[in-house]
C-alpha cells in the first residue's frame, strides 16, 4: 500500500490541467467516494496494525496533497480567466483623477451661498415659457420699444411660447403664488438670438435676486449689492451704481465693481476706467406689482440680475466666453473645486 500511496503522489504532484473540466475530473478521479483515495482509506481496515500508524499517516499526506493541487489549478485557472495572471496583486493600483466641477457651476454655488448668508431661498422655474411671463408681466406692453431689448426664440405664435430671455420669468411666477413677504433667488439657463462670439452667446446662464416686502428702499439694494460685491471679489472691493432703464424697475441702475486685477489704477480688462459692469438693478416698478397682485401701496422691492458667463469671466481672467461650451480639458482642468 506504501508504493501505492508513493506512486499517486507523484502523480498528483505531476498533474496539470488547461480548463475547469480537467480539474474536475482529477478531483472525481481521486477525491470522491469511489475514488482512488477513498478505495485506499477502505483498504486501511486490513492493514497490519504494527504498520497502520506509518500508512494512516501517509493516506493524509496523500489526500492533503491532492485537495492542494486541485485549488491551487482552480485558482490559477481563474486567474488566467481575469485577467490576472502573472499580476503582482500587492502593488499599488493606478492612480484615478479626481474630476472638479465646470467654472459656471463654481462661481454660481458661491454667489447662491453668498445669497443664502443675507436670506434668500433659490427658487427654479421652466425655460420654455409663455409671453405673460417673460414680457407682459414685467411691464413689456405689446409694441413696447422694450421688447426689442430681447432677441427671443419663439416657439410657437398665438399664443406666444418662447425660450425665456431671462430668469425674471421665475420671479413672476414666485409673485403669483408665494406668500409675502418675498427673498428669492432665482438661477438658470436662459436664450437669447444673437450670434455666438467671445463676447456673446445664443445661450448662457443668469442669477436674478428678487425682495418684496413692506418698507423695502434703494438703501436696502445698495446695501445687499456692497456685502454681495465684497464677498464675491474681495473685502476691498468697492462699487458705483449708474442710471438705466430696464421696463421693470424705477429707479433702475447698472452696478460697477472696482477692477480686482488693477485695484482701480486701469488697465486692459477694464479699459482704463477701473471699474468693470457686472449686473443691472433697480426698485421693482410699482406697475409690476399691480400686474402681479401685490398692493403696490402697501408693499415695495428689489431686483437685481446678472450673467453668470461674465461674473466667471471677471473672476479669473477669462477673455473668450465660448471656452465654458467647448469642453476642452486643457480649460476645464484649471479649475480645481473638487466634485
Amino acid at each position: 500500500m506504501i508504493q501505492e500511496i508513493n506512486r499517486l503522489i507523484a502523480e498528483i504532484s505531476a498533474f496539470t490541467a488547461s480548463t475547469a473540466a480537467e480539474v474536475e475530473q482529477f478531483r472525481i478521479r481521486h477525491l470522491s467516494k469511489k475514488g482512488t483515495i477513498a478505495a485506499l482509506f477502505d483498504d486501511f481496515k486490513n492493514v497490519a496494525l504494527e504498520q497502520k500508524k506509518e500508512i494512516g499517516r501517509a493516506l493524509n499526506d496523500l489526500k492533503t496533497a491532492a485537495l492542494d493541487k486541485v485549488n491551487d489549478l482552480k485558482d490559477r485557472l481563474a486567474d488566467a480567466d481575469s485577467g490576472c495572471s502573472g499580476m503582482d496583486l500587492t502593488l499599488p493600483g493606478d492612480p484615478v483623477r479626481l474630476g472638479s466641477r465646470h467654472p459656471l457651476a463654481v462661481v454660481k454655488n458661491e454667489i447662491l451661498d453668498i445669497f443664502a448668508r443675507l436670506g434668500f431661498t433659490i427658487s427654479e422655474g421652466p425655460e420654455i415659457e409663455d409671453d405673460w411671463h417673460v414680457f407682459s408681466a414685467l411691464n413689456f406692453p405689446e409694441e413696447h420699444p422694450a421688447r426689442d431689448m430681447q432677441d427671443t426664440f419663439f416657439i410657437e405664435k398665438n399664443p406666444d411660447i418662447l425660450l425665456r430671455t431671462h430668469t425674471s420669468s421665475v420671479q413672476v411666477r414666485d409673485m403669483e403664488t408665494h406668500p409675502l413677504p418675498i427673498r428669492l433667488v432665482t438661477p438658470g439657463r436662459v436664450f437669447r438670438n444673437e450670434a455666438i462670439s467671445a463676447r456673446a452667446h445664443c445661450m448662457f446662464h443668469q442669477i436674478e435676486a428678487l425682495y418684496i416686502d413692506e418698507g423695502v428702499s434703494f438703501a436696502d439694494l445698495k446695501q445687499t449689492l456692497t456685502y454681495f460685491a465684497k464677498e464675491l471679489f474681495g473685502a476691498d472691493t468697492r462699487i458705483r451704481l449708474r442710471p438705466s432703464y430696464f421696463p421693470f424697475t424705477e429707479p433702475s441702475a447698472e452696478m460697477d465693481v472696482s477692477c480686482s486685477l488693477c485695484h482701480g489704477k486701469g488697465c486692459n480688462v477694464c479699459k482704463g476706467t477701473g471699474w468693470l459692469e457686472i449686473l443691472g438693478c433697480g426698485m421693482v416698478d410699482p406697475n409690476v406689482l399691480t400686474l402681479n397682485g401685490i398692493d403696490a401701496d402697501r408693499y415695495t422691492g428689489f431686483a437685481l440680475g446678472m450673467g453668470i458667463e461674465r461674473i466667471t469671466m471677471l473672476k479669473y481672467g477669462i477673455k473668450d466666453l465660448r471656452l465654458f461650451f467647448e469642453n476642452d480639458i486643457r480649460f476645464l482642468e484649471q479649475f480645481t473645486a473638487a466634485i
